[in-house]
């Protein structure tokens, strides 16, 4: 499969895992046959501002290819340049964290909150689109709560906004990590969208992914607890 320019074989990743997708976790997944692996995710104002702590979340090595790496924040602008950074530093790819649901994070409207201000969410898209030239991902999830599900409209218009593919968590920001994820509506936003979409939840064994691939037509998926 192809997501913008990077081509990539099988189509099983590793998830942007905080704390837990270091340097030397990603080299041993690639080992296992992942295809693309994720930093953890990084603070857009800290890369900006020069922060150590969020400079050493980029650390790679000559084997860690392709390597994607995530940004969070809700600042068009401080995230276009955080973008801009990242490339410089060698990534392959740049994803948008719009999924994830932890308290510090939302509260600074980021993550998973960015599912309630899908108008920002264009904002932060259209800056980012043109600072760089690696392809260009986010990844989301079904919405903010069970009673505001917005994935199809929130993946449509990143696709218009020039995103080169959507992963999809299937599960909304309110649950967690409780309960099934809900590949039908993966399955949903692969219909709608003719850029790759990536499945992302409950992906615990080989069968799972040919199932989300086979059976709800996913161009790729991405493991995170699972793996």
């Amino acid at each position: 499969m192809k997501i913008g320019t990077l081509e990539l074989a099988d189509g099983v990743f590793l998830a942007p895992m905080a704390g837990i997708t270091n340097l030397p976790f990603r080299m041993i997944a690639r080992t296992h046959g992942c295809d693309l692996a994720f930093t953890e995710m990084i603070s857009a104002m800290g890369l900006v501002q020069g922060a150590m702590k969020s400079r050493r979340y980029l650390d790679s090595a000559a084997g860690d290819r392709p390597l994607g790496v995530q940004l969070f924040g809700s600042d068009p602008g401080t995230l276009a340049e955080a973008a801009r950074i990242v490339e410089a530093q060698g990534a392959n790819l740049v994803d948008i964290n719009m999924g994830c649901p932890v308290r510090k994070v939302v509260r600074g409207g980021a993550g998973a909150a960015l599912m309630k201000t899908p108008d920002l969410i264009k904002r932060i898209l259209r800056a980012v689109r043109p600072a760089v030239r690696v392809p260009l991902t986010v990844k989301m999830r079904l919405g903010w709560s069970r009673n505001a599900v917005n994935v199809l409209e929130v993946a449509a218009m990143a696709e218009d906004c020039g995103v080169d593919a959507v992963i999809v968590h299937g599960r909304t920001a309110d649950q967690g990590f409780s309960g099934a994820a809900d590949w039908h509506m993966i399955g949903r936003v692969k219909e709608r969208l003719s850029i790759p979409v990536i499945g992302n939840g409950d992906i615990r064994k080989g069968s799972d992914v040919a199932r989300l691939k086979n059976m709800f037509r996913c161009d790729a998926c991405m493991v995170g607890r699972g793996a």
